[in-house]
C-alpha cells in the first residue's frame, strides 16, 4: 500500500547510494568542510527569458498544451477498455517541431517491455502485472490533421513511447496538431499500484488510469522529455478533458472532473441526494449498502448500458473507476473564496463501517479544506476517493486507496493522495526525475494536515516525532543511502520511501520549525505554489524561490539535504569562565563534527536553578567547525544540552550534553 511510504512507515526503507553533487568535490570522509558546504555558487541560476534568477517564470515563459476528447467503453467480462481519443496539441514554444512524442503507458504490461525486464523476480509494489498477462495498447488507427490536411500518421512505437514524424514542422507560437487514435487494452489485475481490478461479493471494481495515449512534455529545459515508463510517475502537459465512459447500466462511475449528464446516469433519488450533499457539511448517502443489490438503484439504460460524461478543466491527467459494487456518499467542501466543491467516496459494502470507509468522505473534506486554506485553493469541482486494489495513487480530482485501509491508515493514505492535488497536480513538477518535489513536499504538508484533523485524532499515530527523527538518522548514517536528488528509476525500491518521501518531508518540517519559523516559511512556500501553479518548475526554481521569498540563502541546506546525504553531529566540548569567574560569564565551545551543519539550540542550566535557551544561526559554522560563544552566567553551570528540541537529526546524541563534574 502507498500508505506504507508515508511518514510513519517510509522510514523503514533503505538501499545503495548514487552520489549527486554540484560544486567542488565534497570528499569521502566525514570531516566538516565549511568551504564545501557554503560554496558560493552552488545553486547559481542564470536568468533566461523563460526563468528568472530568483526562481519565477520569466517574461517569456511558455509551455505547450494538450486537450483531449475521449470516448471509451468498458467490457467488464473481458476486463478490456476500447476507446478513441482526439488530441489537440498546441505548440506555444518558439521552436518548430518536426515530430512529436506521446506515451502509451499500457505498454508497460507487455511481457517484452522494459518495465517487465527490470521487474524483480519476486515482484513488488510496482511489479508490472502477472506473468503471461496479455497487456499493452493495441492501435487500430493513428491519423493526424496538420495545416488543414488529414492523413495517416507516420509513427513508430518504442516500448511506452510513440513518435509521430510530421509531414511538415509544427510551427512555433501557437500552431496546432490534431491526433486521432483508436485503441484498446486489457486491464491488468494489479497494474503497478496505479490501476487494476478488485473482486468483491457484489462485483469487480475497476480502477482505470494511464488509459489513453498522451502527449510527452516539450519544455524550455530539456526539449522533449521522453524517459521510458518503468513505473516511476509522470510529467504531463496541462489541458482540458472531455471524456465519456460507456459501462454496464448497473455500474456507478467516479471520474476526474465534473459529471455533466447526471440526469442520464442517475436515478431521481440519487440526483436529489447528491443535491442535498452539495449543501451539507455532514456526509449524505447517495447509494446505501442496502441499495447496492437492488436493481432499482440504477437506471436501466439503452441495451443495458449507460454512458457517463465528464469534463475536467485545466488538468494534467484524468482517471476513473467503475463498479456495480459501489456504496456512494458525499458532502460539501467549503473553500476559502466561498466556492463550494464536493467530497465523495465510492467503496464496496464489505468496508462500509464507521471504522473504515464510512468516514472516507469526512477525511477527504477535512484534508482538502485545510490545505486549501493553508496553501492554495483546491481547483476541481469534485474530489472522489475510491476503494479498490490500488493501495494509494493520485489523479486530478480522484484518488485510489486500498479497500482494506482502516482508521488512521485510511485517513493517512487519503490525506496523502489528495495532498498530491497540490503537488504535482497544481504545481506540475517532473515526477519522473524529481519525486521529492511531489512526494516529499506532499509528505511535509501531510504533517500539518494530520495534526489539524479532528483536534489531532490521528496526530500521535502518524507524526511520532522521535520515530521521524531517528528513522532519518538511521539512513543518514548509512554510507550507502540514496539522497533525494536521484532519479527514481535509479533508486532501489527499498530506498524510495526515504529518498523520495520522508527525507524531504522531514527537511521542510525542519526548515519551518527550526530554521525559518512558520511565518517566513509559509510565505515562501505559498509564493512557490502561486508562482508555479499549472506550470513546470525545476528544482532550482524551488530553491531560488524559497531563498528569495524567505530572505535567507539556504543553499547550504539544499546542498546537504537534497544533493547529498551528509551527517549532522553537533557536540559540546568545553565550558570555561571569563577570568575563571562564573559571575563574569561562561565560554561554551561547541563543535560541528559531521559534514552537515544546522543552527544550534542550546539549553543552559546554572547552579542557582536558572535555565536559559540560546539560539545560534548556521553562520557560526561558515569559518570552521568549532565555535565558542559567551553565556551571561552569574553562577557556575551544571548542564549544557544541544538539540534541546530533539528535532535535529544529530547522529550522536551522547556528545550533545556537558555536565559539571561533582566532587565527592
Amino acid at each position: 500500500m502507498k500508505s506504507t511510504f508515508l511518514l510513519s512507515a517510509a522510514l523503514l526503507l533503505a538501499g545503495p547510494a548514487v552520489a549527486q553533487f554540484q560544486g567542488p568535490p565534497a570528499g569521502t570522509g566525514p570531516a566538516y568542510d565549511a568551504r564545501a558546504l557554503f560554496y558560493p555558487s552552488f545553486i547559481e541560476q542564470l536568468a533566461t527569458p523563460t526563468r528568472t534568477a530568483g526562481g519565477q517564470p520569466g517574461a517569456q515563459y511558455w509551455q505547450n498544451a494538450a486537450d483531449y476528447k475521449i470516448n471509451a467503453r468498458l467490457d467488464d467480462q473481458a476486463a478490456r477498455v476500447t476507446a478513441s481519443v482526439d488530441i489537440t496539441y498546441t505548440n506555444n514554444s518558439p521552436d518548430a517541431l518536426p515530430f512529436v512524442w506521446l506515451y502509451l503507458e499500457q505498454n508497460l504490461y507487455k511481457e517484452t517491455s522494459r518495465g517487465a525486464a527490470v521487474t524483480p523476480v519476486g515482484g513488488g509494489r510496482f511489479g508490472n502485472g502477472a506473468r503471461g498477462f496479455q497487456g499493452g495498447d493495441s492501435l487500430q488507427s493513428v491519423t493526424i490533421e496538420l495545416h488543414g490536411k488529414k492523413m495517416k500518421a507516420n509513427y513508430r512505437v518504442q516500448d511506452t513511447r510513440m513518435q509521430i514524424i510530421l509531414p511538415e514542422a509544427l510551427k512555433p507560437k501557437g500552431d496546432k496538431l490534431a491526433i486521432h487514435v483508436d485503441y484498446g487494452f486489457n486491464v491488468p489485475e494489479y497494474g503497478s499500484d496505479r490501476l487494476g481490478r478488485l473482486k468483491t461479493k457484489n462485483g469487480e471494481i475497476f480502477e482505470i488510469a494511464q488509459w489513453y495515449p498522451r502527449m510527452a512534455v516539450y519544455d524550455d529545459v530539456e526539449g522533449w522529455n521522453t524517459l521510458p515508463y518503468l513505473t516511476a510517475e509522470f510529467y504531463l502537459e496541462y489541458g482540458n478533458f472531455d471524456y465519456a465512459v460507456n459501462v454496464p447500466a448497473n455500474f456507478l462511475v467516479g471520474g476526474s472532473g465534473e459529471l455533466v449528464n447526471p440526469g442520464e446516469v442517475l436515478t431521481s433519488a440519487q440526483q436529489s441526494r447528491l443535491a442535498k450533499a452539495a449543501g451539507s457539511d455532514q456526509t449524505v448517502t447517495v447509494r446505501s449498502a442496502d441499495e447496492v443489490t437492488q436493481a432499482g438503484s440504477r437506471p436501466s439504460g439503452k441495451n443495458g448500458r449507460l454512458t457517463w460524461h465528464f469534463k475536467c478543466q485545466r488538468a494534467r491527467d484524468v482517471a476513473w473507476a467503475a463498479s456495480a459494487a459501489f456504496v456512494w456518499d458525499a458532502a460539501k467542501m467549503n473553500l476559502p473564496s466561498g466556492r463550494k466543491s464536493l467530497a465523495m467516496s465510492l467503496y464496496p459494502t464489505e468496508v462500509a463501517q464507521d471504522t473504515a470507509w464510512n468516514r472516507s468522505t469526512e477525511y477527504v473534506k477535512k484534508s482538502i479544506e485545510y490545505n486549501s486554506k493553508q496553501w492554495y485553493e483546491y481547483t476541481y469541482p469534485v474530489a472522489t476517493n475510491v476503494a479498490g486494489v490500488v493501495g494509494g495513487m493520485e489523479y486530478p480530482g480522484i484518488v485510489f486507496c486500498g479497500a482494506k485501509a482502516r482508521k488512521a491508515s485510511l485517513y493517512s493514505v487519503t490525506d496523502h493522495e489528495f495532498g498530491h492535488n497540490w503537488f504535482p497536480m497544481i504545481v506540475g513538477s517532473n515526477e519522473r526525475k524529481y519525486p521529492w518535489m511531489d512526494e516529499g513536499f506532499n509528505t511535509f504538508i501531510n504533517i500539518l494536515s494530520s495534526n489539524n484533523f479532528n483536534n489531532g485524532e490521528y496526530a500521535k499515530q502518524l507524526n511520532d516525532t522521535a520515530r521521524l527523527v531517528q528513522g532519518n538518522i538511521r539512513y543518514m548514517t548509512d554510507p550507502a543511502t540514496v539522497p533525494p536528488y536521484t532519479v527514481p528509476d535509479v533508486t532501489p525500491s527499498n530506498y524510495l520511501g526515504y529518498a523520495a518521501y520522508s527525507k524531504m518531508g522531514y527537511g521542510l518540517f525542519l526548515l519551518r520549525s527550526e530554521i525559518l519559523g512558520p511565518e517566513r516559511f509559509d510565505y515562501a512556500f505559498r509564493t512557490y505554489i502561486r508562482r508555479w501553479a499549472f506550470k513546470h518548475p525545476q528544482p532550482k526554481d524551488f530553491f531560488r524561490t524559497m531563498n528569495e521569498a524567505s530572505g535567507e540563502d539556504l543553499s547550504w541546506f539544499w546542498q546537504e539535504w537534497v544533493y547529498n546525504n551528509w551527517t549532522l553531529d553537533q557536540a559540546v566540548t568545553t565550558v570555561t569562565y571569563v577570568n575563571q569567574d562564573p559571575a563574569q560569564g561562561a565560554l561554551i565551545t561547541i563543535e560541528n563534527k559531521g559534514q552537515a551543519a544546522m543552527p544550534v539550540t542550546a539549553d543552559v542550566t546554572e547552579t542557582n536553578g536558572k535555565k536559559s535557551r540560546v539560539k545560534l544561526p548556521v553562520e557560526i559554522w561558515q569559518r570552521g567547525g568549532t565555535w565558542t560563544f559567551r553565556y551571561n552566567s552569574t553562577t557556575p553551570l551544571t548542564l549544557v544540552r544541544l538539540n534541546a528540541t530533539k528535532l535535529l537529526p544529530d547522529a550522536n546524541p551522547y556528545n550533545n550534553v556537558w555536565r559539571a563534574q561533582t566532587l565527592r
